[in-house]
């Protein structure tokens, strides 16, 4: 490709603006062409303040338009599947919020249909590609901290928006579908391996619905792995991670959203060192990669297929906590 990626948004959630308009201004190789969403009075000021050309009155006429390569798509987790599938059977490429589906059978679906047309499927784990974590993979890549023993992740924040779709099972919500899916993926990052799940606790708020979740992992080589995340704790607010080796470890303030602030300090027999990393937003940099990967510059860690294995940890965590996963499935149907 060597004209500007032409995207069309799904929706204009509140996570739209900072995950793909405001970006999208600052990367020449992209444009937001088109936007669709079921207010349309919504869509119309959203296009207006950031001079999206085109505004579609239904999703289905957004993926239909053959004058857009992308899709991006922010609908609750349970659409996520049915309009991302929509969109790459039309020929489109997708960017998708975070957690890739309800849960891992859809995520499978979404993963293959986009082999199969040969398109780029991507979760948007927005954060694995600032500066940071690569500093942060680098170290552990370089041995500095030893053997690797015990990797943890925390995200607690306060949702206190009570109507919120994050509160509805039956929109594939909860804490763990939200925030702990950040924190599941660091753990994978950290280790570059895929954890068993040793035990789960949940509080929930309502039925099978998670304000708060702790996990215990397992991973090869005796390393262990542990996460809690939480809409409601006692902590209240809590963006860390710990990475611990024989010969070191090292401590992330703000892993999630640190283009807003963070710091990584690594301690070793050598001493303590902090690090700072300026930089774009987290956002800028994941739209770039993205177009990067259509244009085949690049490749993504967080593609459909390690959504899959995402998901999958994301559906043991609430099995082992003795809640269903989300989704209308079965539990039997889950693999």
């Amino acid at each position: 490709m060597t004209a500007p990626l032409r995207i069309g948004a799904l929706g204009a959630a509140r996570i739209t603006p900072d995950a793909l308009l405001r970006p999208a201004q600052r990367i020449p190789e992209v444009e937001v062409v088109a936007i669709a969403a079921r207010d349309p009075a919504r869509a119309q000021r959203v296009a207006t303040r950031y001079k999206i050309p085109r505004l579609h009155t239904t999703y289905a006429d957004l993926v239909a338009d053959p004058e857009l390569d992308a899709i991006y798509n922010p609908l609750p987790n349970s659409l996520h599947c049915e309009w991302t599938l929509r969109a790459l059977e039309a020929g489109k490429h997708v960017l998708c919020e975070k957690p890739l589906a309800a849960n891992a059978v859809e995520a499978v679906q979404m993963a293959e249909t986009a082999t199969t047309h040969g398109l780029v499927l991507m979760e948007a784990f927005h954060n694995l590609y600032h500066p940071l974590l690569m500093r942060v993979k680098e170290i552990i890549n370089s041995g500095e901290l030893g053997t690797l023993r015990h990797v943890e992740a925390h995200f607690c924040t306060i949702m206190w928006r009570w109507w919120d779709i994050r509160w509805d099972y039956g929109l594939a919500g909860g804490a763990t579908m939200d925030v702990g899916a950040y924190a599941i993926r660091l753990l994978r990052f950290f280790t570059g391996a895929e954890p068993e799940v040793v035990r789960a606790q949940a509080h929930c708020i309502a039925p099978q619905i998670d304000r708060y979740m702790a996990a215990e992992f397992r991973f090869l080589n005796n390393v262990t792995g542990a996460m809690t995340c939480a809409f409601l704790a006692r902590s209240l607010v809590r963006v860390s991670a710990r990475v611990m080796g024989e010969a070191g470890e090292l401590h992330v303030l703000n892993p999630i959203l640190p283009h807003l602030f963070h710091r990584l300090q690594v301690r070793t027999p050598a001493g303590v060192r902090t690090e700072h990393f300026p930089g774009e937003s987290t956002y800028t940099y994941q739209l770039r990669a993205f177009a990067q990967a259509i244009r085949g510059e690049t490749t993504l860690p967080t593609t459909g297929a390690d959504g899959v294995a995402n998901m999958r940890v994301i559906d043991a965590v609430y099995r082992a906590a003795g809640l269903r996963p989300r989704g209308q499935l079965e539990n039997k149907d889950f693999n």
